[in-house]
């Protein structure tokens, strides 16, 4: 063997072996740090809910606004190359005297080409209901759960009921391309708490910063006693859970910019909830699958009723 041979077999073999280093790191690798911690305290949730009084919601509805379509190890590192699909969710709390909303999806002019579906009227719908709520929460400043309340054509008339976090309020530039009109929050005052805060009877958010800096999940005690946690994307899908695995540091770090051991931390706290109180529906960002066995077991309506919206 020639000495240049053995020169560019040898570099060969250097630029494979960083390559594929460089491919696990950033597509594969996804193990749970030994530190990783983060407090969900859900017995001092439900006894904040239980000091508020009031009628609590009897039911929620949801709308599948629209889907994106993401590799699978995009989702959950480490799943592969096939196509995973990613519904985009609006819900709707109904009271007897009230509605409430949890995110508010986006538009298709927002989602653009990254959208593979969108549904026009189940959009309509949400729009329509946001007119009539008397609470808007967002889980986090991303396009796909803000979008709607930055694109809503009367934007002043649901701004009153909208609370949103001073930290989604401070990172405008986690929503692009959804942007707020030059102005519109003017004079606004966000939502500030420590951990935890009681918005409506049944109805509390939890602090939890990491996939977003205003990221929070959202706590809801229905009026026949079942609880659901609406954990916004600190998990895309239920599996992230199961399998106590992040997303591919690919899009973490390069399209996200998450705080990865802090998604971490809270992955571990809701398999620990989960195992501790399995009747606790959880709900992540873009599951699918989770929502239909909720729609199946009673827990879920689709569809907003938009006929018996209340102010």
């Amino acid at each position: 063997m020639s000495k240049r041979l053995r020169v560019a077999l040898g570099a060969l073999g250097v630029f494979l072996a960083v390559a594929g280093a460089g491919y696990y790191w950033f597509v594969v690798e996804s193990t749970m740090p030994a530190n990783a911690y983060y407090e969900l305290d859900i017995d001092k949730v439900r006894r904040m809910v239980a000091a508020v009084p009031g009628d609590k919601p009897q039911k929620i509805e949801f709308e599948r606004v629209g889907a994106f379509s993401f590799p699978a190890t995009a989702i959950v590192a480490g799943d592969g190359w096939r196509a995973s699909e990613m519904p985009v969710f609006s819900y709707r709390l109904v009271y007897p005297d009230r509605s409430v909303i949890i995110d508010t999806a986006l538009d298709d002019k927002l989602g653009g080409d990254n959208l593979v579906s969108f549904d026009a009227d189940a959009f309509a719908r949400m729009e329509r209901a946001m007119g009539a709520a008397s609470l808007i929460v967002i889980t986090h400043e991303h396009m796909d759960h803000i979008g709607g309340l930055t694109v809503h054509p009367d934007l002043p008339a649901v701004l009153p009921a909208t609370r949103l976090t001073q930290e989604q309020v401070d990172h405008p530039e986690r929503s692009v391309p959804a942007r707020f009109p030059e102005g519109a929050l003017d004079g606004y005052e966000p939502l500030v708490y420590e951990q935890y805060e009681v918005l409506a009877p049944g109805v509390a958010v939890i602090k939890s910063p990491g996939h977003s800096p205003g990221s929070q999940m959202v706590y809801v005690q229905l009026a026949d006693g079942s609880e659901v946690l609406f954990i916004g994307d600190v998990a895309w899908k239920y599996r992230n859970i199961l399998v106590q695995r992040e997303r591919a540091r690919l899009v973490t770090q390069f399209f996200l910019k998450e705080d990865r051991s802090a998604v971490f931390g809270q992955l571990k706290a809701l398999k620990d909830l989960s195992e501790a109180e399995p009747e606790i529906s959880i709900i992540p960002g873009h599951d699918g699958e989770i929502v239909g066995n909720l729609v199946e077991a009673g827990v879920l309506t689709e569809g907003f009723d938009v006929a018996d919206a209340i102010n």
